[in-house]
């Protein structure tokens, strides 16, 4: 089995359909958007047929305040693999090829949302990432309504906002994805970890037809705001934001992300998935609010692995389990 890593889409040869996150539709978009470089790892056999194949992005992080300069490595998911294909071993070759590559790139790599929690445990280690025990959480869609799974008293809160004349859509005018991208920008300021794409990001997955953004109003001001993004039979929340201090009565959070699930259910969607649900404290405010809407918790990893050696080495020992 041999591993050809791609840095333009133009390059790839045809790949079978799959994961989004995956796809050479999000390698071209990635392509045009700031800050952003794509890497697709493609595994063939002996015969030169595609087994399997990987989307590793690179991103570009600054910030004047608090100040930093440097660039991360994120892979979402395992790939996409074909019938009778060893995904364990294909998927070791991915990551040995991966940091092989970015070693000496990236300041860290990070794999998350892998499909089992000891998915490619072995040669991760081997390649030297260590785990941090994370909590992903997702809603079910299909067996039960939202209003038979949300907290009654969270729907209680969400009812009085409405009545008070919070209302949520879809973003459709250049003003309304103006007012998305200054709210979003805006409550990641002061969060390092989180990292914001640039504008063309969401433009293209709009265009796309991958992804809604939903917007909440409140009287000409515009307090919270999700993205939504579309793969396979599932929808996953992605980006979020609010002014849920300055209209704490209004609960803007809660009232964007309720009409996110509903409309992820009127629209077929088998779950709706949360790919981030904060740090992996025991005591942690946005996932327990998460999961007044019904939402199931699945214990996980995220695996890192520091290019710098003893920050590394420190980190696995810090992680240790």
């Amino acid at each position: 089995m041999k591993v050809t890593i791609y840095e333009h889409a133009g390059k790839v040869p045809v790949l079978a359909e799959g994961s989004y996150f995956h796809s050479r539709e999000l390698m071209e978009l990635c392509e045009r958007t700031p800050r952003h470089k794509p890497y697709m790892a493609v595994a063939t056999d002996d015969n030169g047929r595609i087994a399997a194949h990987l989307l590793a992005i690179e991103r570009y992080r600054h910030s004047w305040l608090p100040p930093y300069l440097y660039t991360h490595i994120r892979v979402l998911g395992e790939g996409e693999y074909a019938e009778g294909i060893d995904r364990a071993a294909v998927f070791g070759l991915f990551v040995e090829s991966l940091t092989r590559r970015f070693s000496h790139r990236a300041l860290y790599v990070e794999f998350s949302h892998l499909s089992e929690k000891m998915f490619g445990y072995a040669h991760l280690r081997a390649a030297g990432y260590f785990p941090v025990r994370w909590m992903n959480i997702h809603n079910s869609l299909h067996s039960r309504t939202p209003e038979e799974r949300i907290m009654p008293r969270q729907l209680t809160r969400i009812e009085n906002a409405h009545h008070r004349g919070a209302t949520t859509k879809l973003v459709e005018t250049d003003d309304e994805f103006r007012a998305f991208s200054k709210l979003l920008h805006s409550h990641n300021w002061l969060k390092p970890r989180r990292y914001t794409p640039d504008d063309a990001f969401f433009r293209g997955m709009m265009e796309q037809g991958r992804c809604k953004i939903f917007i909440t109003k409140y009287r000409e001001r515009f307090i919270g705001t999700t993205v939504c993004v579309y793969s396979g039979q599932d929808a996953y929340l992605w980006y979020s934001a609010s002014r849920r201090k300055s209209f704490a009565p209004l609960h803007p959070s809660a009232v964007t992300l309720w009409a996110t699930i509903c409309d992820a259910h009127a629209s077929g969607w088998q779950h709706i998935r949360f790919l981030d649900v904060g740090l992996p404290f025991r005591r942690n405010p946005y996932r327990d609010f998460l999961l007044r809407f019904g939402g199931k918790e699945v214990s996980t990893y995220r695996w890192f692995r520091i290019s710098i050696r003893w920050v590394n080495a420190l980190a696995s020992w810090l992680w240790r389990e």
